[in-house]
């Protein structure tokens, strides 16, 4: 592998395995799909197609919120896709998702199935569609949804920054980690200095950009990701620690964070969720079990 201290870009890119590392049978320069493969479709009005990663997390939440709000429309089948068997470029996915990413949501309660895609668009249709965890009008939505875009904005940085360069790049790039790791711990103060002055992210009320933030910032708060905890030193952010612990005890966040979830204690992974006693029977220890 080149050394970055001597990489010179060539004058026309071109891909190099090599340098993937943990991603480079599934990263390409390309869209479409790569082989036909049809979406299963349950019996709910919802159908998720979904990962138990970050993004993915904030849209099993915000459908586990709308259960425990009494919305029972709001019932859904999620299907599992595993991202690095490359099920993303199926057929079937990218008709509902072009872009190849989870989670992909189809809605199938009207005369005309609707395909959603991108986090903060499912949180948005399914907050309009159940008049729940956005505010109405005024300046409360607008706060709503300036916090539910910047992070979308944001995440990029973090997952797709730091989070490369510090846990799965081949190489440690000390340039590129300390870059990402500058920007993180900006927005974690941005975070923490907003949550000093109010109880949620948008204000008094728990919302959708909650629901977004969460699984990536209060994730990273509570060490569950990237093993970051220290070397980010995230014990000093005192009113995002607050704030993450206060929604890590919502049992509807608990129940979204094991749908679609492949990794960790078998206890907390239900592949797939198809009705709401599948987290009594359906995770991975009580599917494993003998008898």
């Amino acid at each position: 592998m080149t050394d970055s201290t001597t990489y010179t870009p060539p004058n026309i890119w071109a891909p190099n395995k090599e340098h993937g590392g943990r991603f480079a049978n599934i990263n390409r320069p390309v869209a479409g799909p790569t082989h036909e493969k049809e979406l299963p479709i349950g019996r709910h009005p919802l159908q998720l197609y979904s990962l138990g990663t970050p993004n993915g997390v904030k849209v099993t939440v915000m459908l586990e919120e709308l259960l425990a709000a009494g919305h029972s429309g709001a019932e859904y089948d999620a299907w599992l896709i595993r991202i690095n068997e490359g099920d993303q470029f199926g057929s079937g996915f990218v008709a509902v998702n072009p872009n190849s990413k989870i989670p992909a949501l189809v809605d199938r309660s009207g005369p005309t199935p609707v395909r959603v895609f991108e986090s903060g668009a499912i949180l948005m249709h399914l907050a309009e569609k159940f008049d729940a965890f956005l505010p109405k009008q005024g300046a409360q939505r607008a706060e709503c949804l300036s916090w539910l875009f910047w992070q979308m904005g944001s995440a990029p940085f973090l997952g797709g920054g730091f989070g490369h360069f510090y846990a799965y790049a081949p190489t440690k790039i000390e340039y590129a980690i300390d870059r990402y790791a500058m920007e993180v711990k900006r927005q974690l103060d941005v975070l923490d200095r907003r949550l000093a002055e109010t109880q949620y992210i948008a204000g008094d009320e728990y919302t959708i950009a909650d629901m977004a933030i969460w699984p990536w910032y209060g994730g990273l708060a509570k060490g569950l990701l990237y093993g970051a905890g220290e070397f980010l030193q995230v014990q000093e952010y005192t009113h995002l620690l607050r704030w993450t612990n206060q929604v890590a005890e919502r049992p509807a966040v608990q129940r979204g964070r094991m749908v679609n979830r492949t990794f960790g204690e078998p206890s907390s992974q239900l592949h797939e969720r198809h009705d709401a006693g599948d987290f009594d029977s359906k995770t991975q220890d009580k599917i494993a079990a003998p008898g």
